[in-house]
C-alpha cells in the first residue's frame, strides 16, 4: 500500500484508511492538530512507519478501506478508537457490502465515463461536484484496476479474520455504493447518518477529528 503523512508535531497519530481509487489529494481540504497517515491503494498491505512512537492512535476507514481496516487494525499499538465511514468490513458482501452489479459498474469506468460516475456516486450536488473535480485523484485507472483485483482477492483470502467491531459508523444517507438501510441494521446505535449526502462526505467535516467519538478525546 501507499501512504501519505501530515506531521502536525502530535503525540496522536489518525491513522486514515482510504476507499478504492484514493489518493491523499481527495482529502486536503481537512484539517488536523493530530498527525495524520493517509494510507491507499491497498495492492497490498506492506508498510513501514513508526506507529509506537505516539501516544494514541485513531483509525478512520472509509469505504474500501474499512474492509482494510478490519483485517489490520489490530495490528497497531495503542487504537483508542475506530471509526467507520461510508462503508462495511464485509466489503463484497452481497447485501452488507458493494453488490456485483457495483462492482460492475466500477469495473466498466473509462476516461470517457468517470466525470459521470463521480457525479451519480459521489457527490450529492452540483457545488460538491465542482470542489469534488478539484480535489480528485491523480491515479491511472489501470492503478485502480489494478487494486480491484488485489482487493477481491484479499477478501477472499482474509474474510474469516475480519474484526467487524467499530466504534462508530458514520454513512451517507443518499449512498448508492453502500445500502444505507443495510449498514443501519449492522451498525445499529453506532450510526450516524449524514443527510444530504451521497458517498463523499468529507465535505460534511473541518477535520478527521470531527468524524471521531467525542466523549473519548
Amino acid at each position: 500500500m501507499q501512504y501519505f503523512f501530515q506531521d502536525n508535531k502530535s503525540s496522536d497519530l489518525i491513522v486514515f484508511f482510504a476507499g478504492w481509487g484514493c489518493d491523499e489529494n481527495q482529502f486536503i481540504n481537512l484539517h488536523d492538530n493530530k498527525d495524520v497517515l493517509i494510507l491507499y491503494n491497498y495492492q497490498d498491505l506492506n508498510l513501514d512507519f513508526d506507529f509506537p512512537k505516539y501516544d494514541n492512535i485513531y483509525v478512520i476507514a472509509y469505504s474500501a478501506g474499512v474492509f482494510v481496516a478490519s483485517i489490520f487494525a489490530d495490528k497497531l499499538p495503542k487504537v483508542r478508537q475506530k471509526v467507520a465511514l461510508c462503508g462495511n468490513p464485509y466489503l463484497f458482501d452481497e447485501t452488507l457490502g458493494i453488490s456485483k452489479d457495483t462492482i460492475q459498474v466500477f469495473k466498466n469506468i473509462t476516461l470517457d465515463n468517470y466525470l459521470q460516475f463521480r457525479r451519480k456516486y459521489m457527490v450529492y450536488s452540483d457545488e460538491e461536484y465542482e470542489r469534488y473535480n478539484k480535489l480528485e485523484s491523480l491515479r491511472t485507472i489501470e492503478s485502480c484496476e489494478n487494486e480491484l483485483l488485489a482487493l477481491q482477492k484479499m477478501y477472499k483470502e482474509k474474510k474469516d479474520n475480519i474484526n467487524p467491531m467499530f466504534d462508530k459508523a458514520i454513512v451517507a444517507e443518499n449512498d448508492l455504493i453502500f445500502n444505507t438501510e443495510a449498514q443501519k441494521d449492522f451498525y445499529k446505535d453506532k450510526l450516524q447518518v449524514i443527510k444530504n449526502a451521497k458517498h463523499h462526505i468529507f465535505f460534511h467535516f473541518n477535520s478527521f477529528e470531527d468524524m471521531l467519538v467525542k466523549s473519548q478525546n
